[in-house]
C-alpha cells in the first residue's frame, strides 16, 4: 500500500505539470480555435530564462520575471504566427506558423545556452520528506501548489476582471463580442500570452527536479497536447483531470510493467477517447440562441 501511495504522489506531481501546459492549450483554443504547437518551447524558454535570472534575484523573485517573459513571448507568437492566418481563414497557416516559431525558439536556445542539459538550483532542500512511509520532495509540493494556484489565478482573472470577462466573451462568441466593441484581436493575443505564461511557470516549477535544456519541452508539450485532447479543449477542468490521469497511469505503468512502456497506456487512452468521445471527456457543449 505504501508503494501505491508513493506512486500516486509522484503521478499527481507529474500530472499537474501536464495539466498546466494543457490548460494553456485550452486558453488559446477557447478564444481563437487555434493552438500553439510551441507550448513545450514556451516551457523550455521559461526554465532557461529563469536559470539565467536566478543568480541575480533568487528563485522566488525570479518567478515574476519569468511570468512577464512568458506573457510577452506568447503575444509574439500570436502576432507572428497566428494573426495573419486568422485574418485569411487559413487553418494550415497558424499550424505551420506556431511549429516554425517553436523550431526557431529551440535553435535560439541551443545557440545561447548550448545543447547540454543544465542543473537548475532548487530553492528548497533536496532531501525527501517522509509521511507515513511516503517520501515526497519539498519541490514536488511546490509543483503541485504552484500549478493549482496558477490555474486558479487565471480562472479568477477571467471571471472577476473586466479584461478577463472580455476574454470570456470572445471565447463564447467572437463575432458578437466584436459587435459589442471588444477588441477581439487583443483578447486572442492576451490568451496566447497567458497560455505561454502558464507554460513558462511550469518550466521553472519542474526544472529543479529535472535537467534544464533546449529539448526539455518537446516531450512535455506533446504529452500535454494529448492531455488537452483527452480532457477536452473546451474545458479547463478537463485539462487538470486529464493531466492527473496521464501522470498517474504513466507512473503506475513504469513501476508495475516497465519504464519502457510507460508512454503506451496514455496513448491508448488517447485513442479510446478519440474513438468514443472525439471532443474529450469533459466536452463543454455551447448553447447558442438563434
Amino acid at each position: 500500500m505504501q508503494v501505491l501511495a508513493q506512486l500516486l504522489v509522484s503521478g499527481i506531481s507529474v500530472g499537474l505539470i501536464y495539466g498546466v501546459i494543457a490548460f494553456g492549450y485550452q486558453l488559446t483554443f477557447a478564444t481563437s480555435k487555434t493552438l500553439n504547437f510551441g507550448q513545450g518551447e514556451a516551457l523550455m524558454l521559461g526554465a532557461l530564462v529563469g536559470l539565467s535570472v536566478i543568480p541575480f534575484t533568487g528563485y522566488w523573485l525570479m518567478l515574476p520575471v519569468v511570468l512577464v517573459f512568458g506573457l510577452a513571448q506568447g503575444m509574439v507568437v500570436e502576432r507572428l504566427g497566428v494573426r495573419r492566418a486568422l485574418s485569411t481563414g487559413s487553418d494550415s497557416g497558424w499550424i505551420l506558423g506556431t511549429i516554425a516559431l517553436a523550431i526557431i525558439f529551440r535553435n535560439v536556445a541551443e545557440n545561447i545556452w548550448g545543447r547540454d542539459d543544465l542543473k537548475f538550483p532548487s530553492p528548497l532542500p533536496e532531501a525527501a520528506l517522509s509521511w507515513k512511509g511516503v517520501n515526497i520532495l519539498p519541490m514536488e509540493i511546490v509543483i503541485g501548489l504552484g500549478a493549482i494556484v496558477m490555474m486558479a489565478a487565471v480562472e479568477l482573472f477571467n471571471r472577476k476582471t473586466l479584461i478577463g470577462k472580455a476574454v470570456i466573451a470572445t471565447s463564447d462568441d467572437r463575432d458578437a463580442a466584436g459587435l459589442m466593441g471588444i477588441n477581439t484581436g487583443l483578447m486572442i493575443s492576451l490568451s496566447y500570452g497567458m497560455s505561454s505564461m502558464t507554460a513558462a511557470l511550469a518550466g521553472v516549477l519542474v526544472a529543479p527536479v529535472t535537467l534544464t535544456g533546449a529539448t526539455m519541452g518537446a516531450v512535455l508539450g506533446l504529452k500535454a497536447f494529448a492531455v488537452a485532447i483527452i480532457g477536452g479543449l473546451s474545458s479547463g477542468l478537463g485539462a487538470v483531470v486529464g493531466g492527473l490521469m496521464l501522470g498517474i497511469i504513466e507512473t503506475l505503468t513504469g513501476y508495475y510493467v516497465s519504464s519502457g512502456y510507460k508512454d503506451v497506456p496514455g496513448l491508448l487512452l488517447l485513442l479510446i477517447v478519440l474513438s468514443f468521445k472525439p471532443s474529450g471527456l469533459f466536452e463543454r457543449r455551447a448553447v447558442k440562441k438563434v
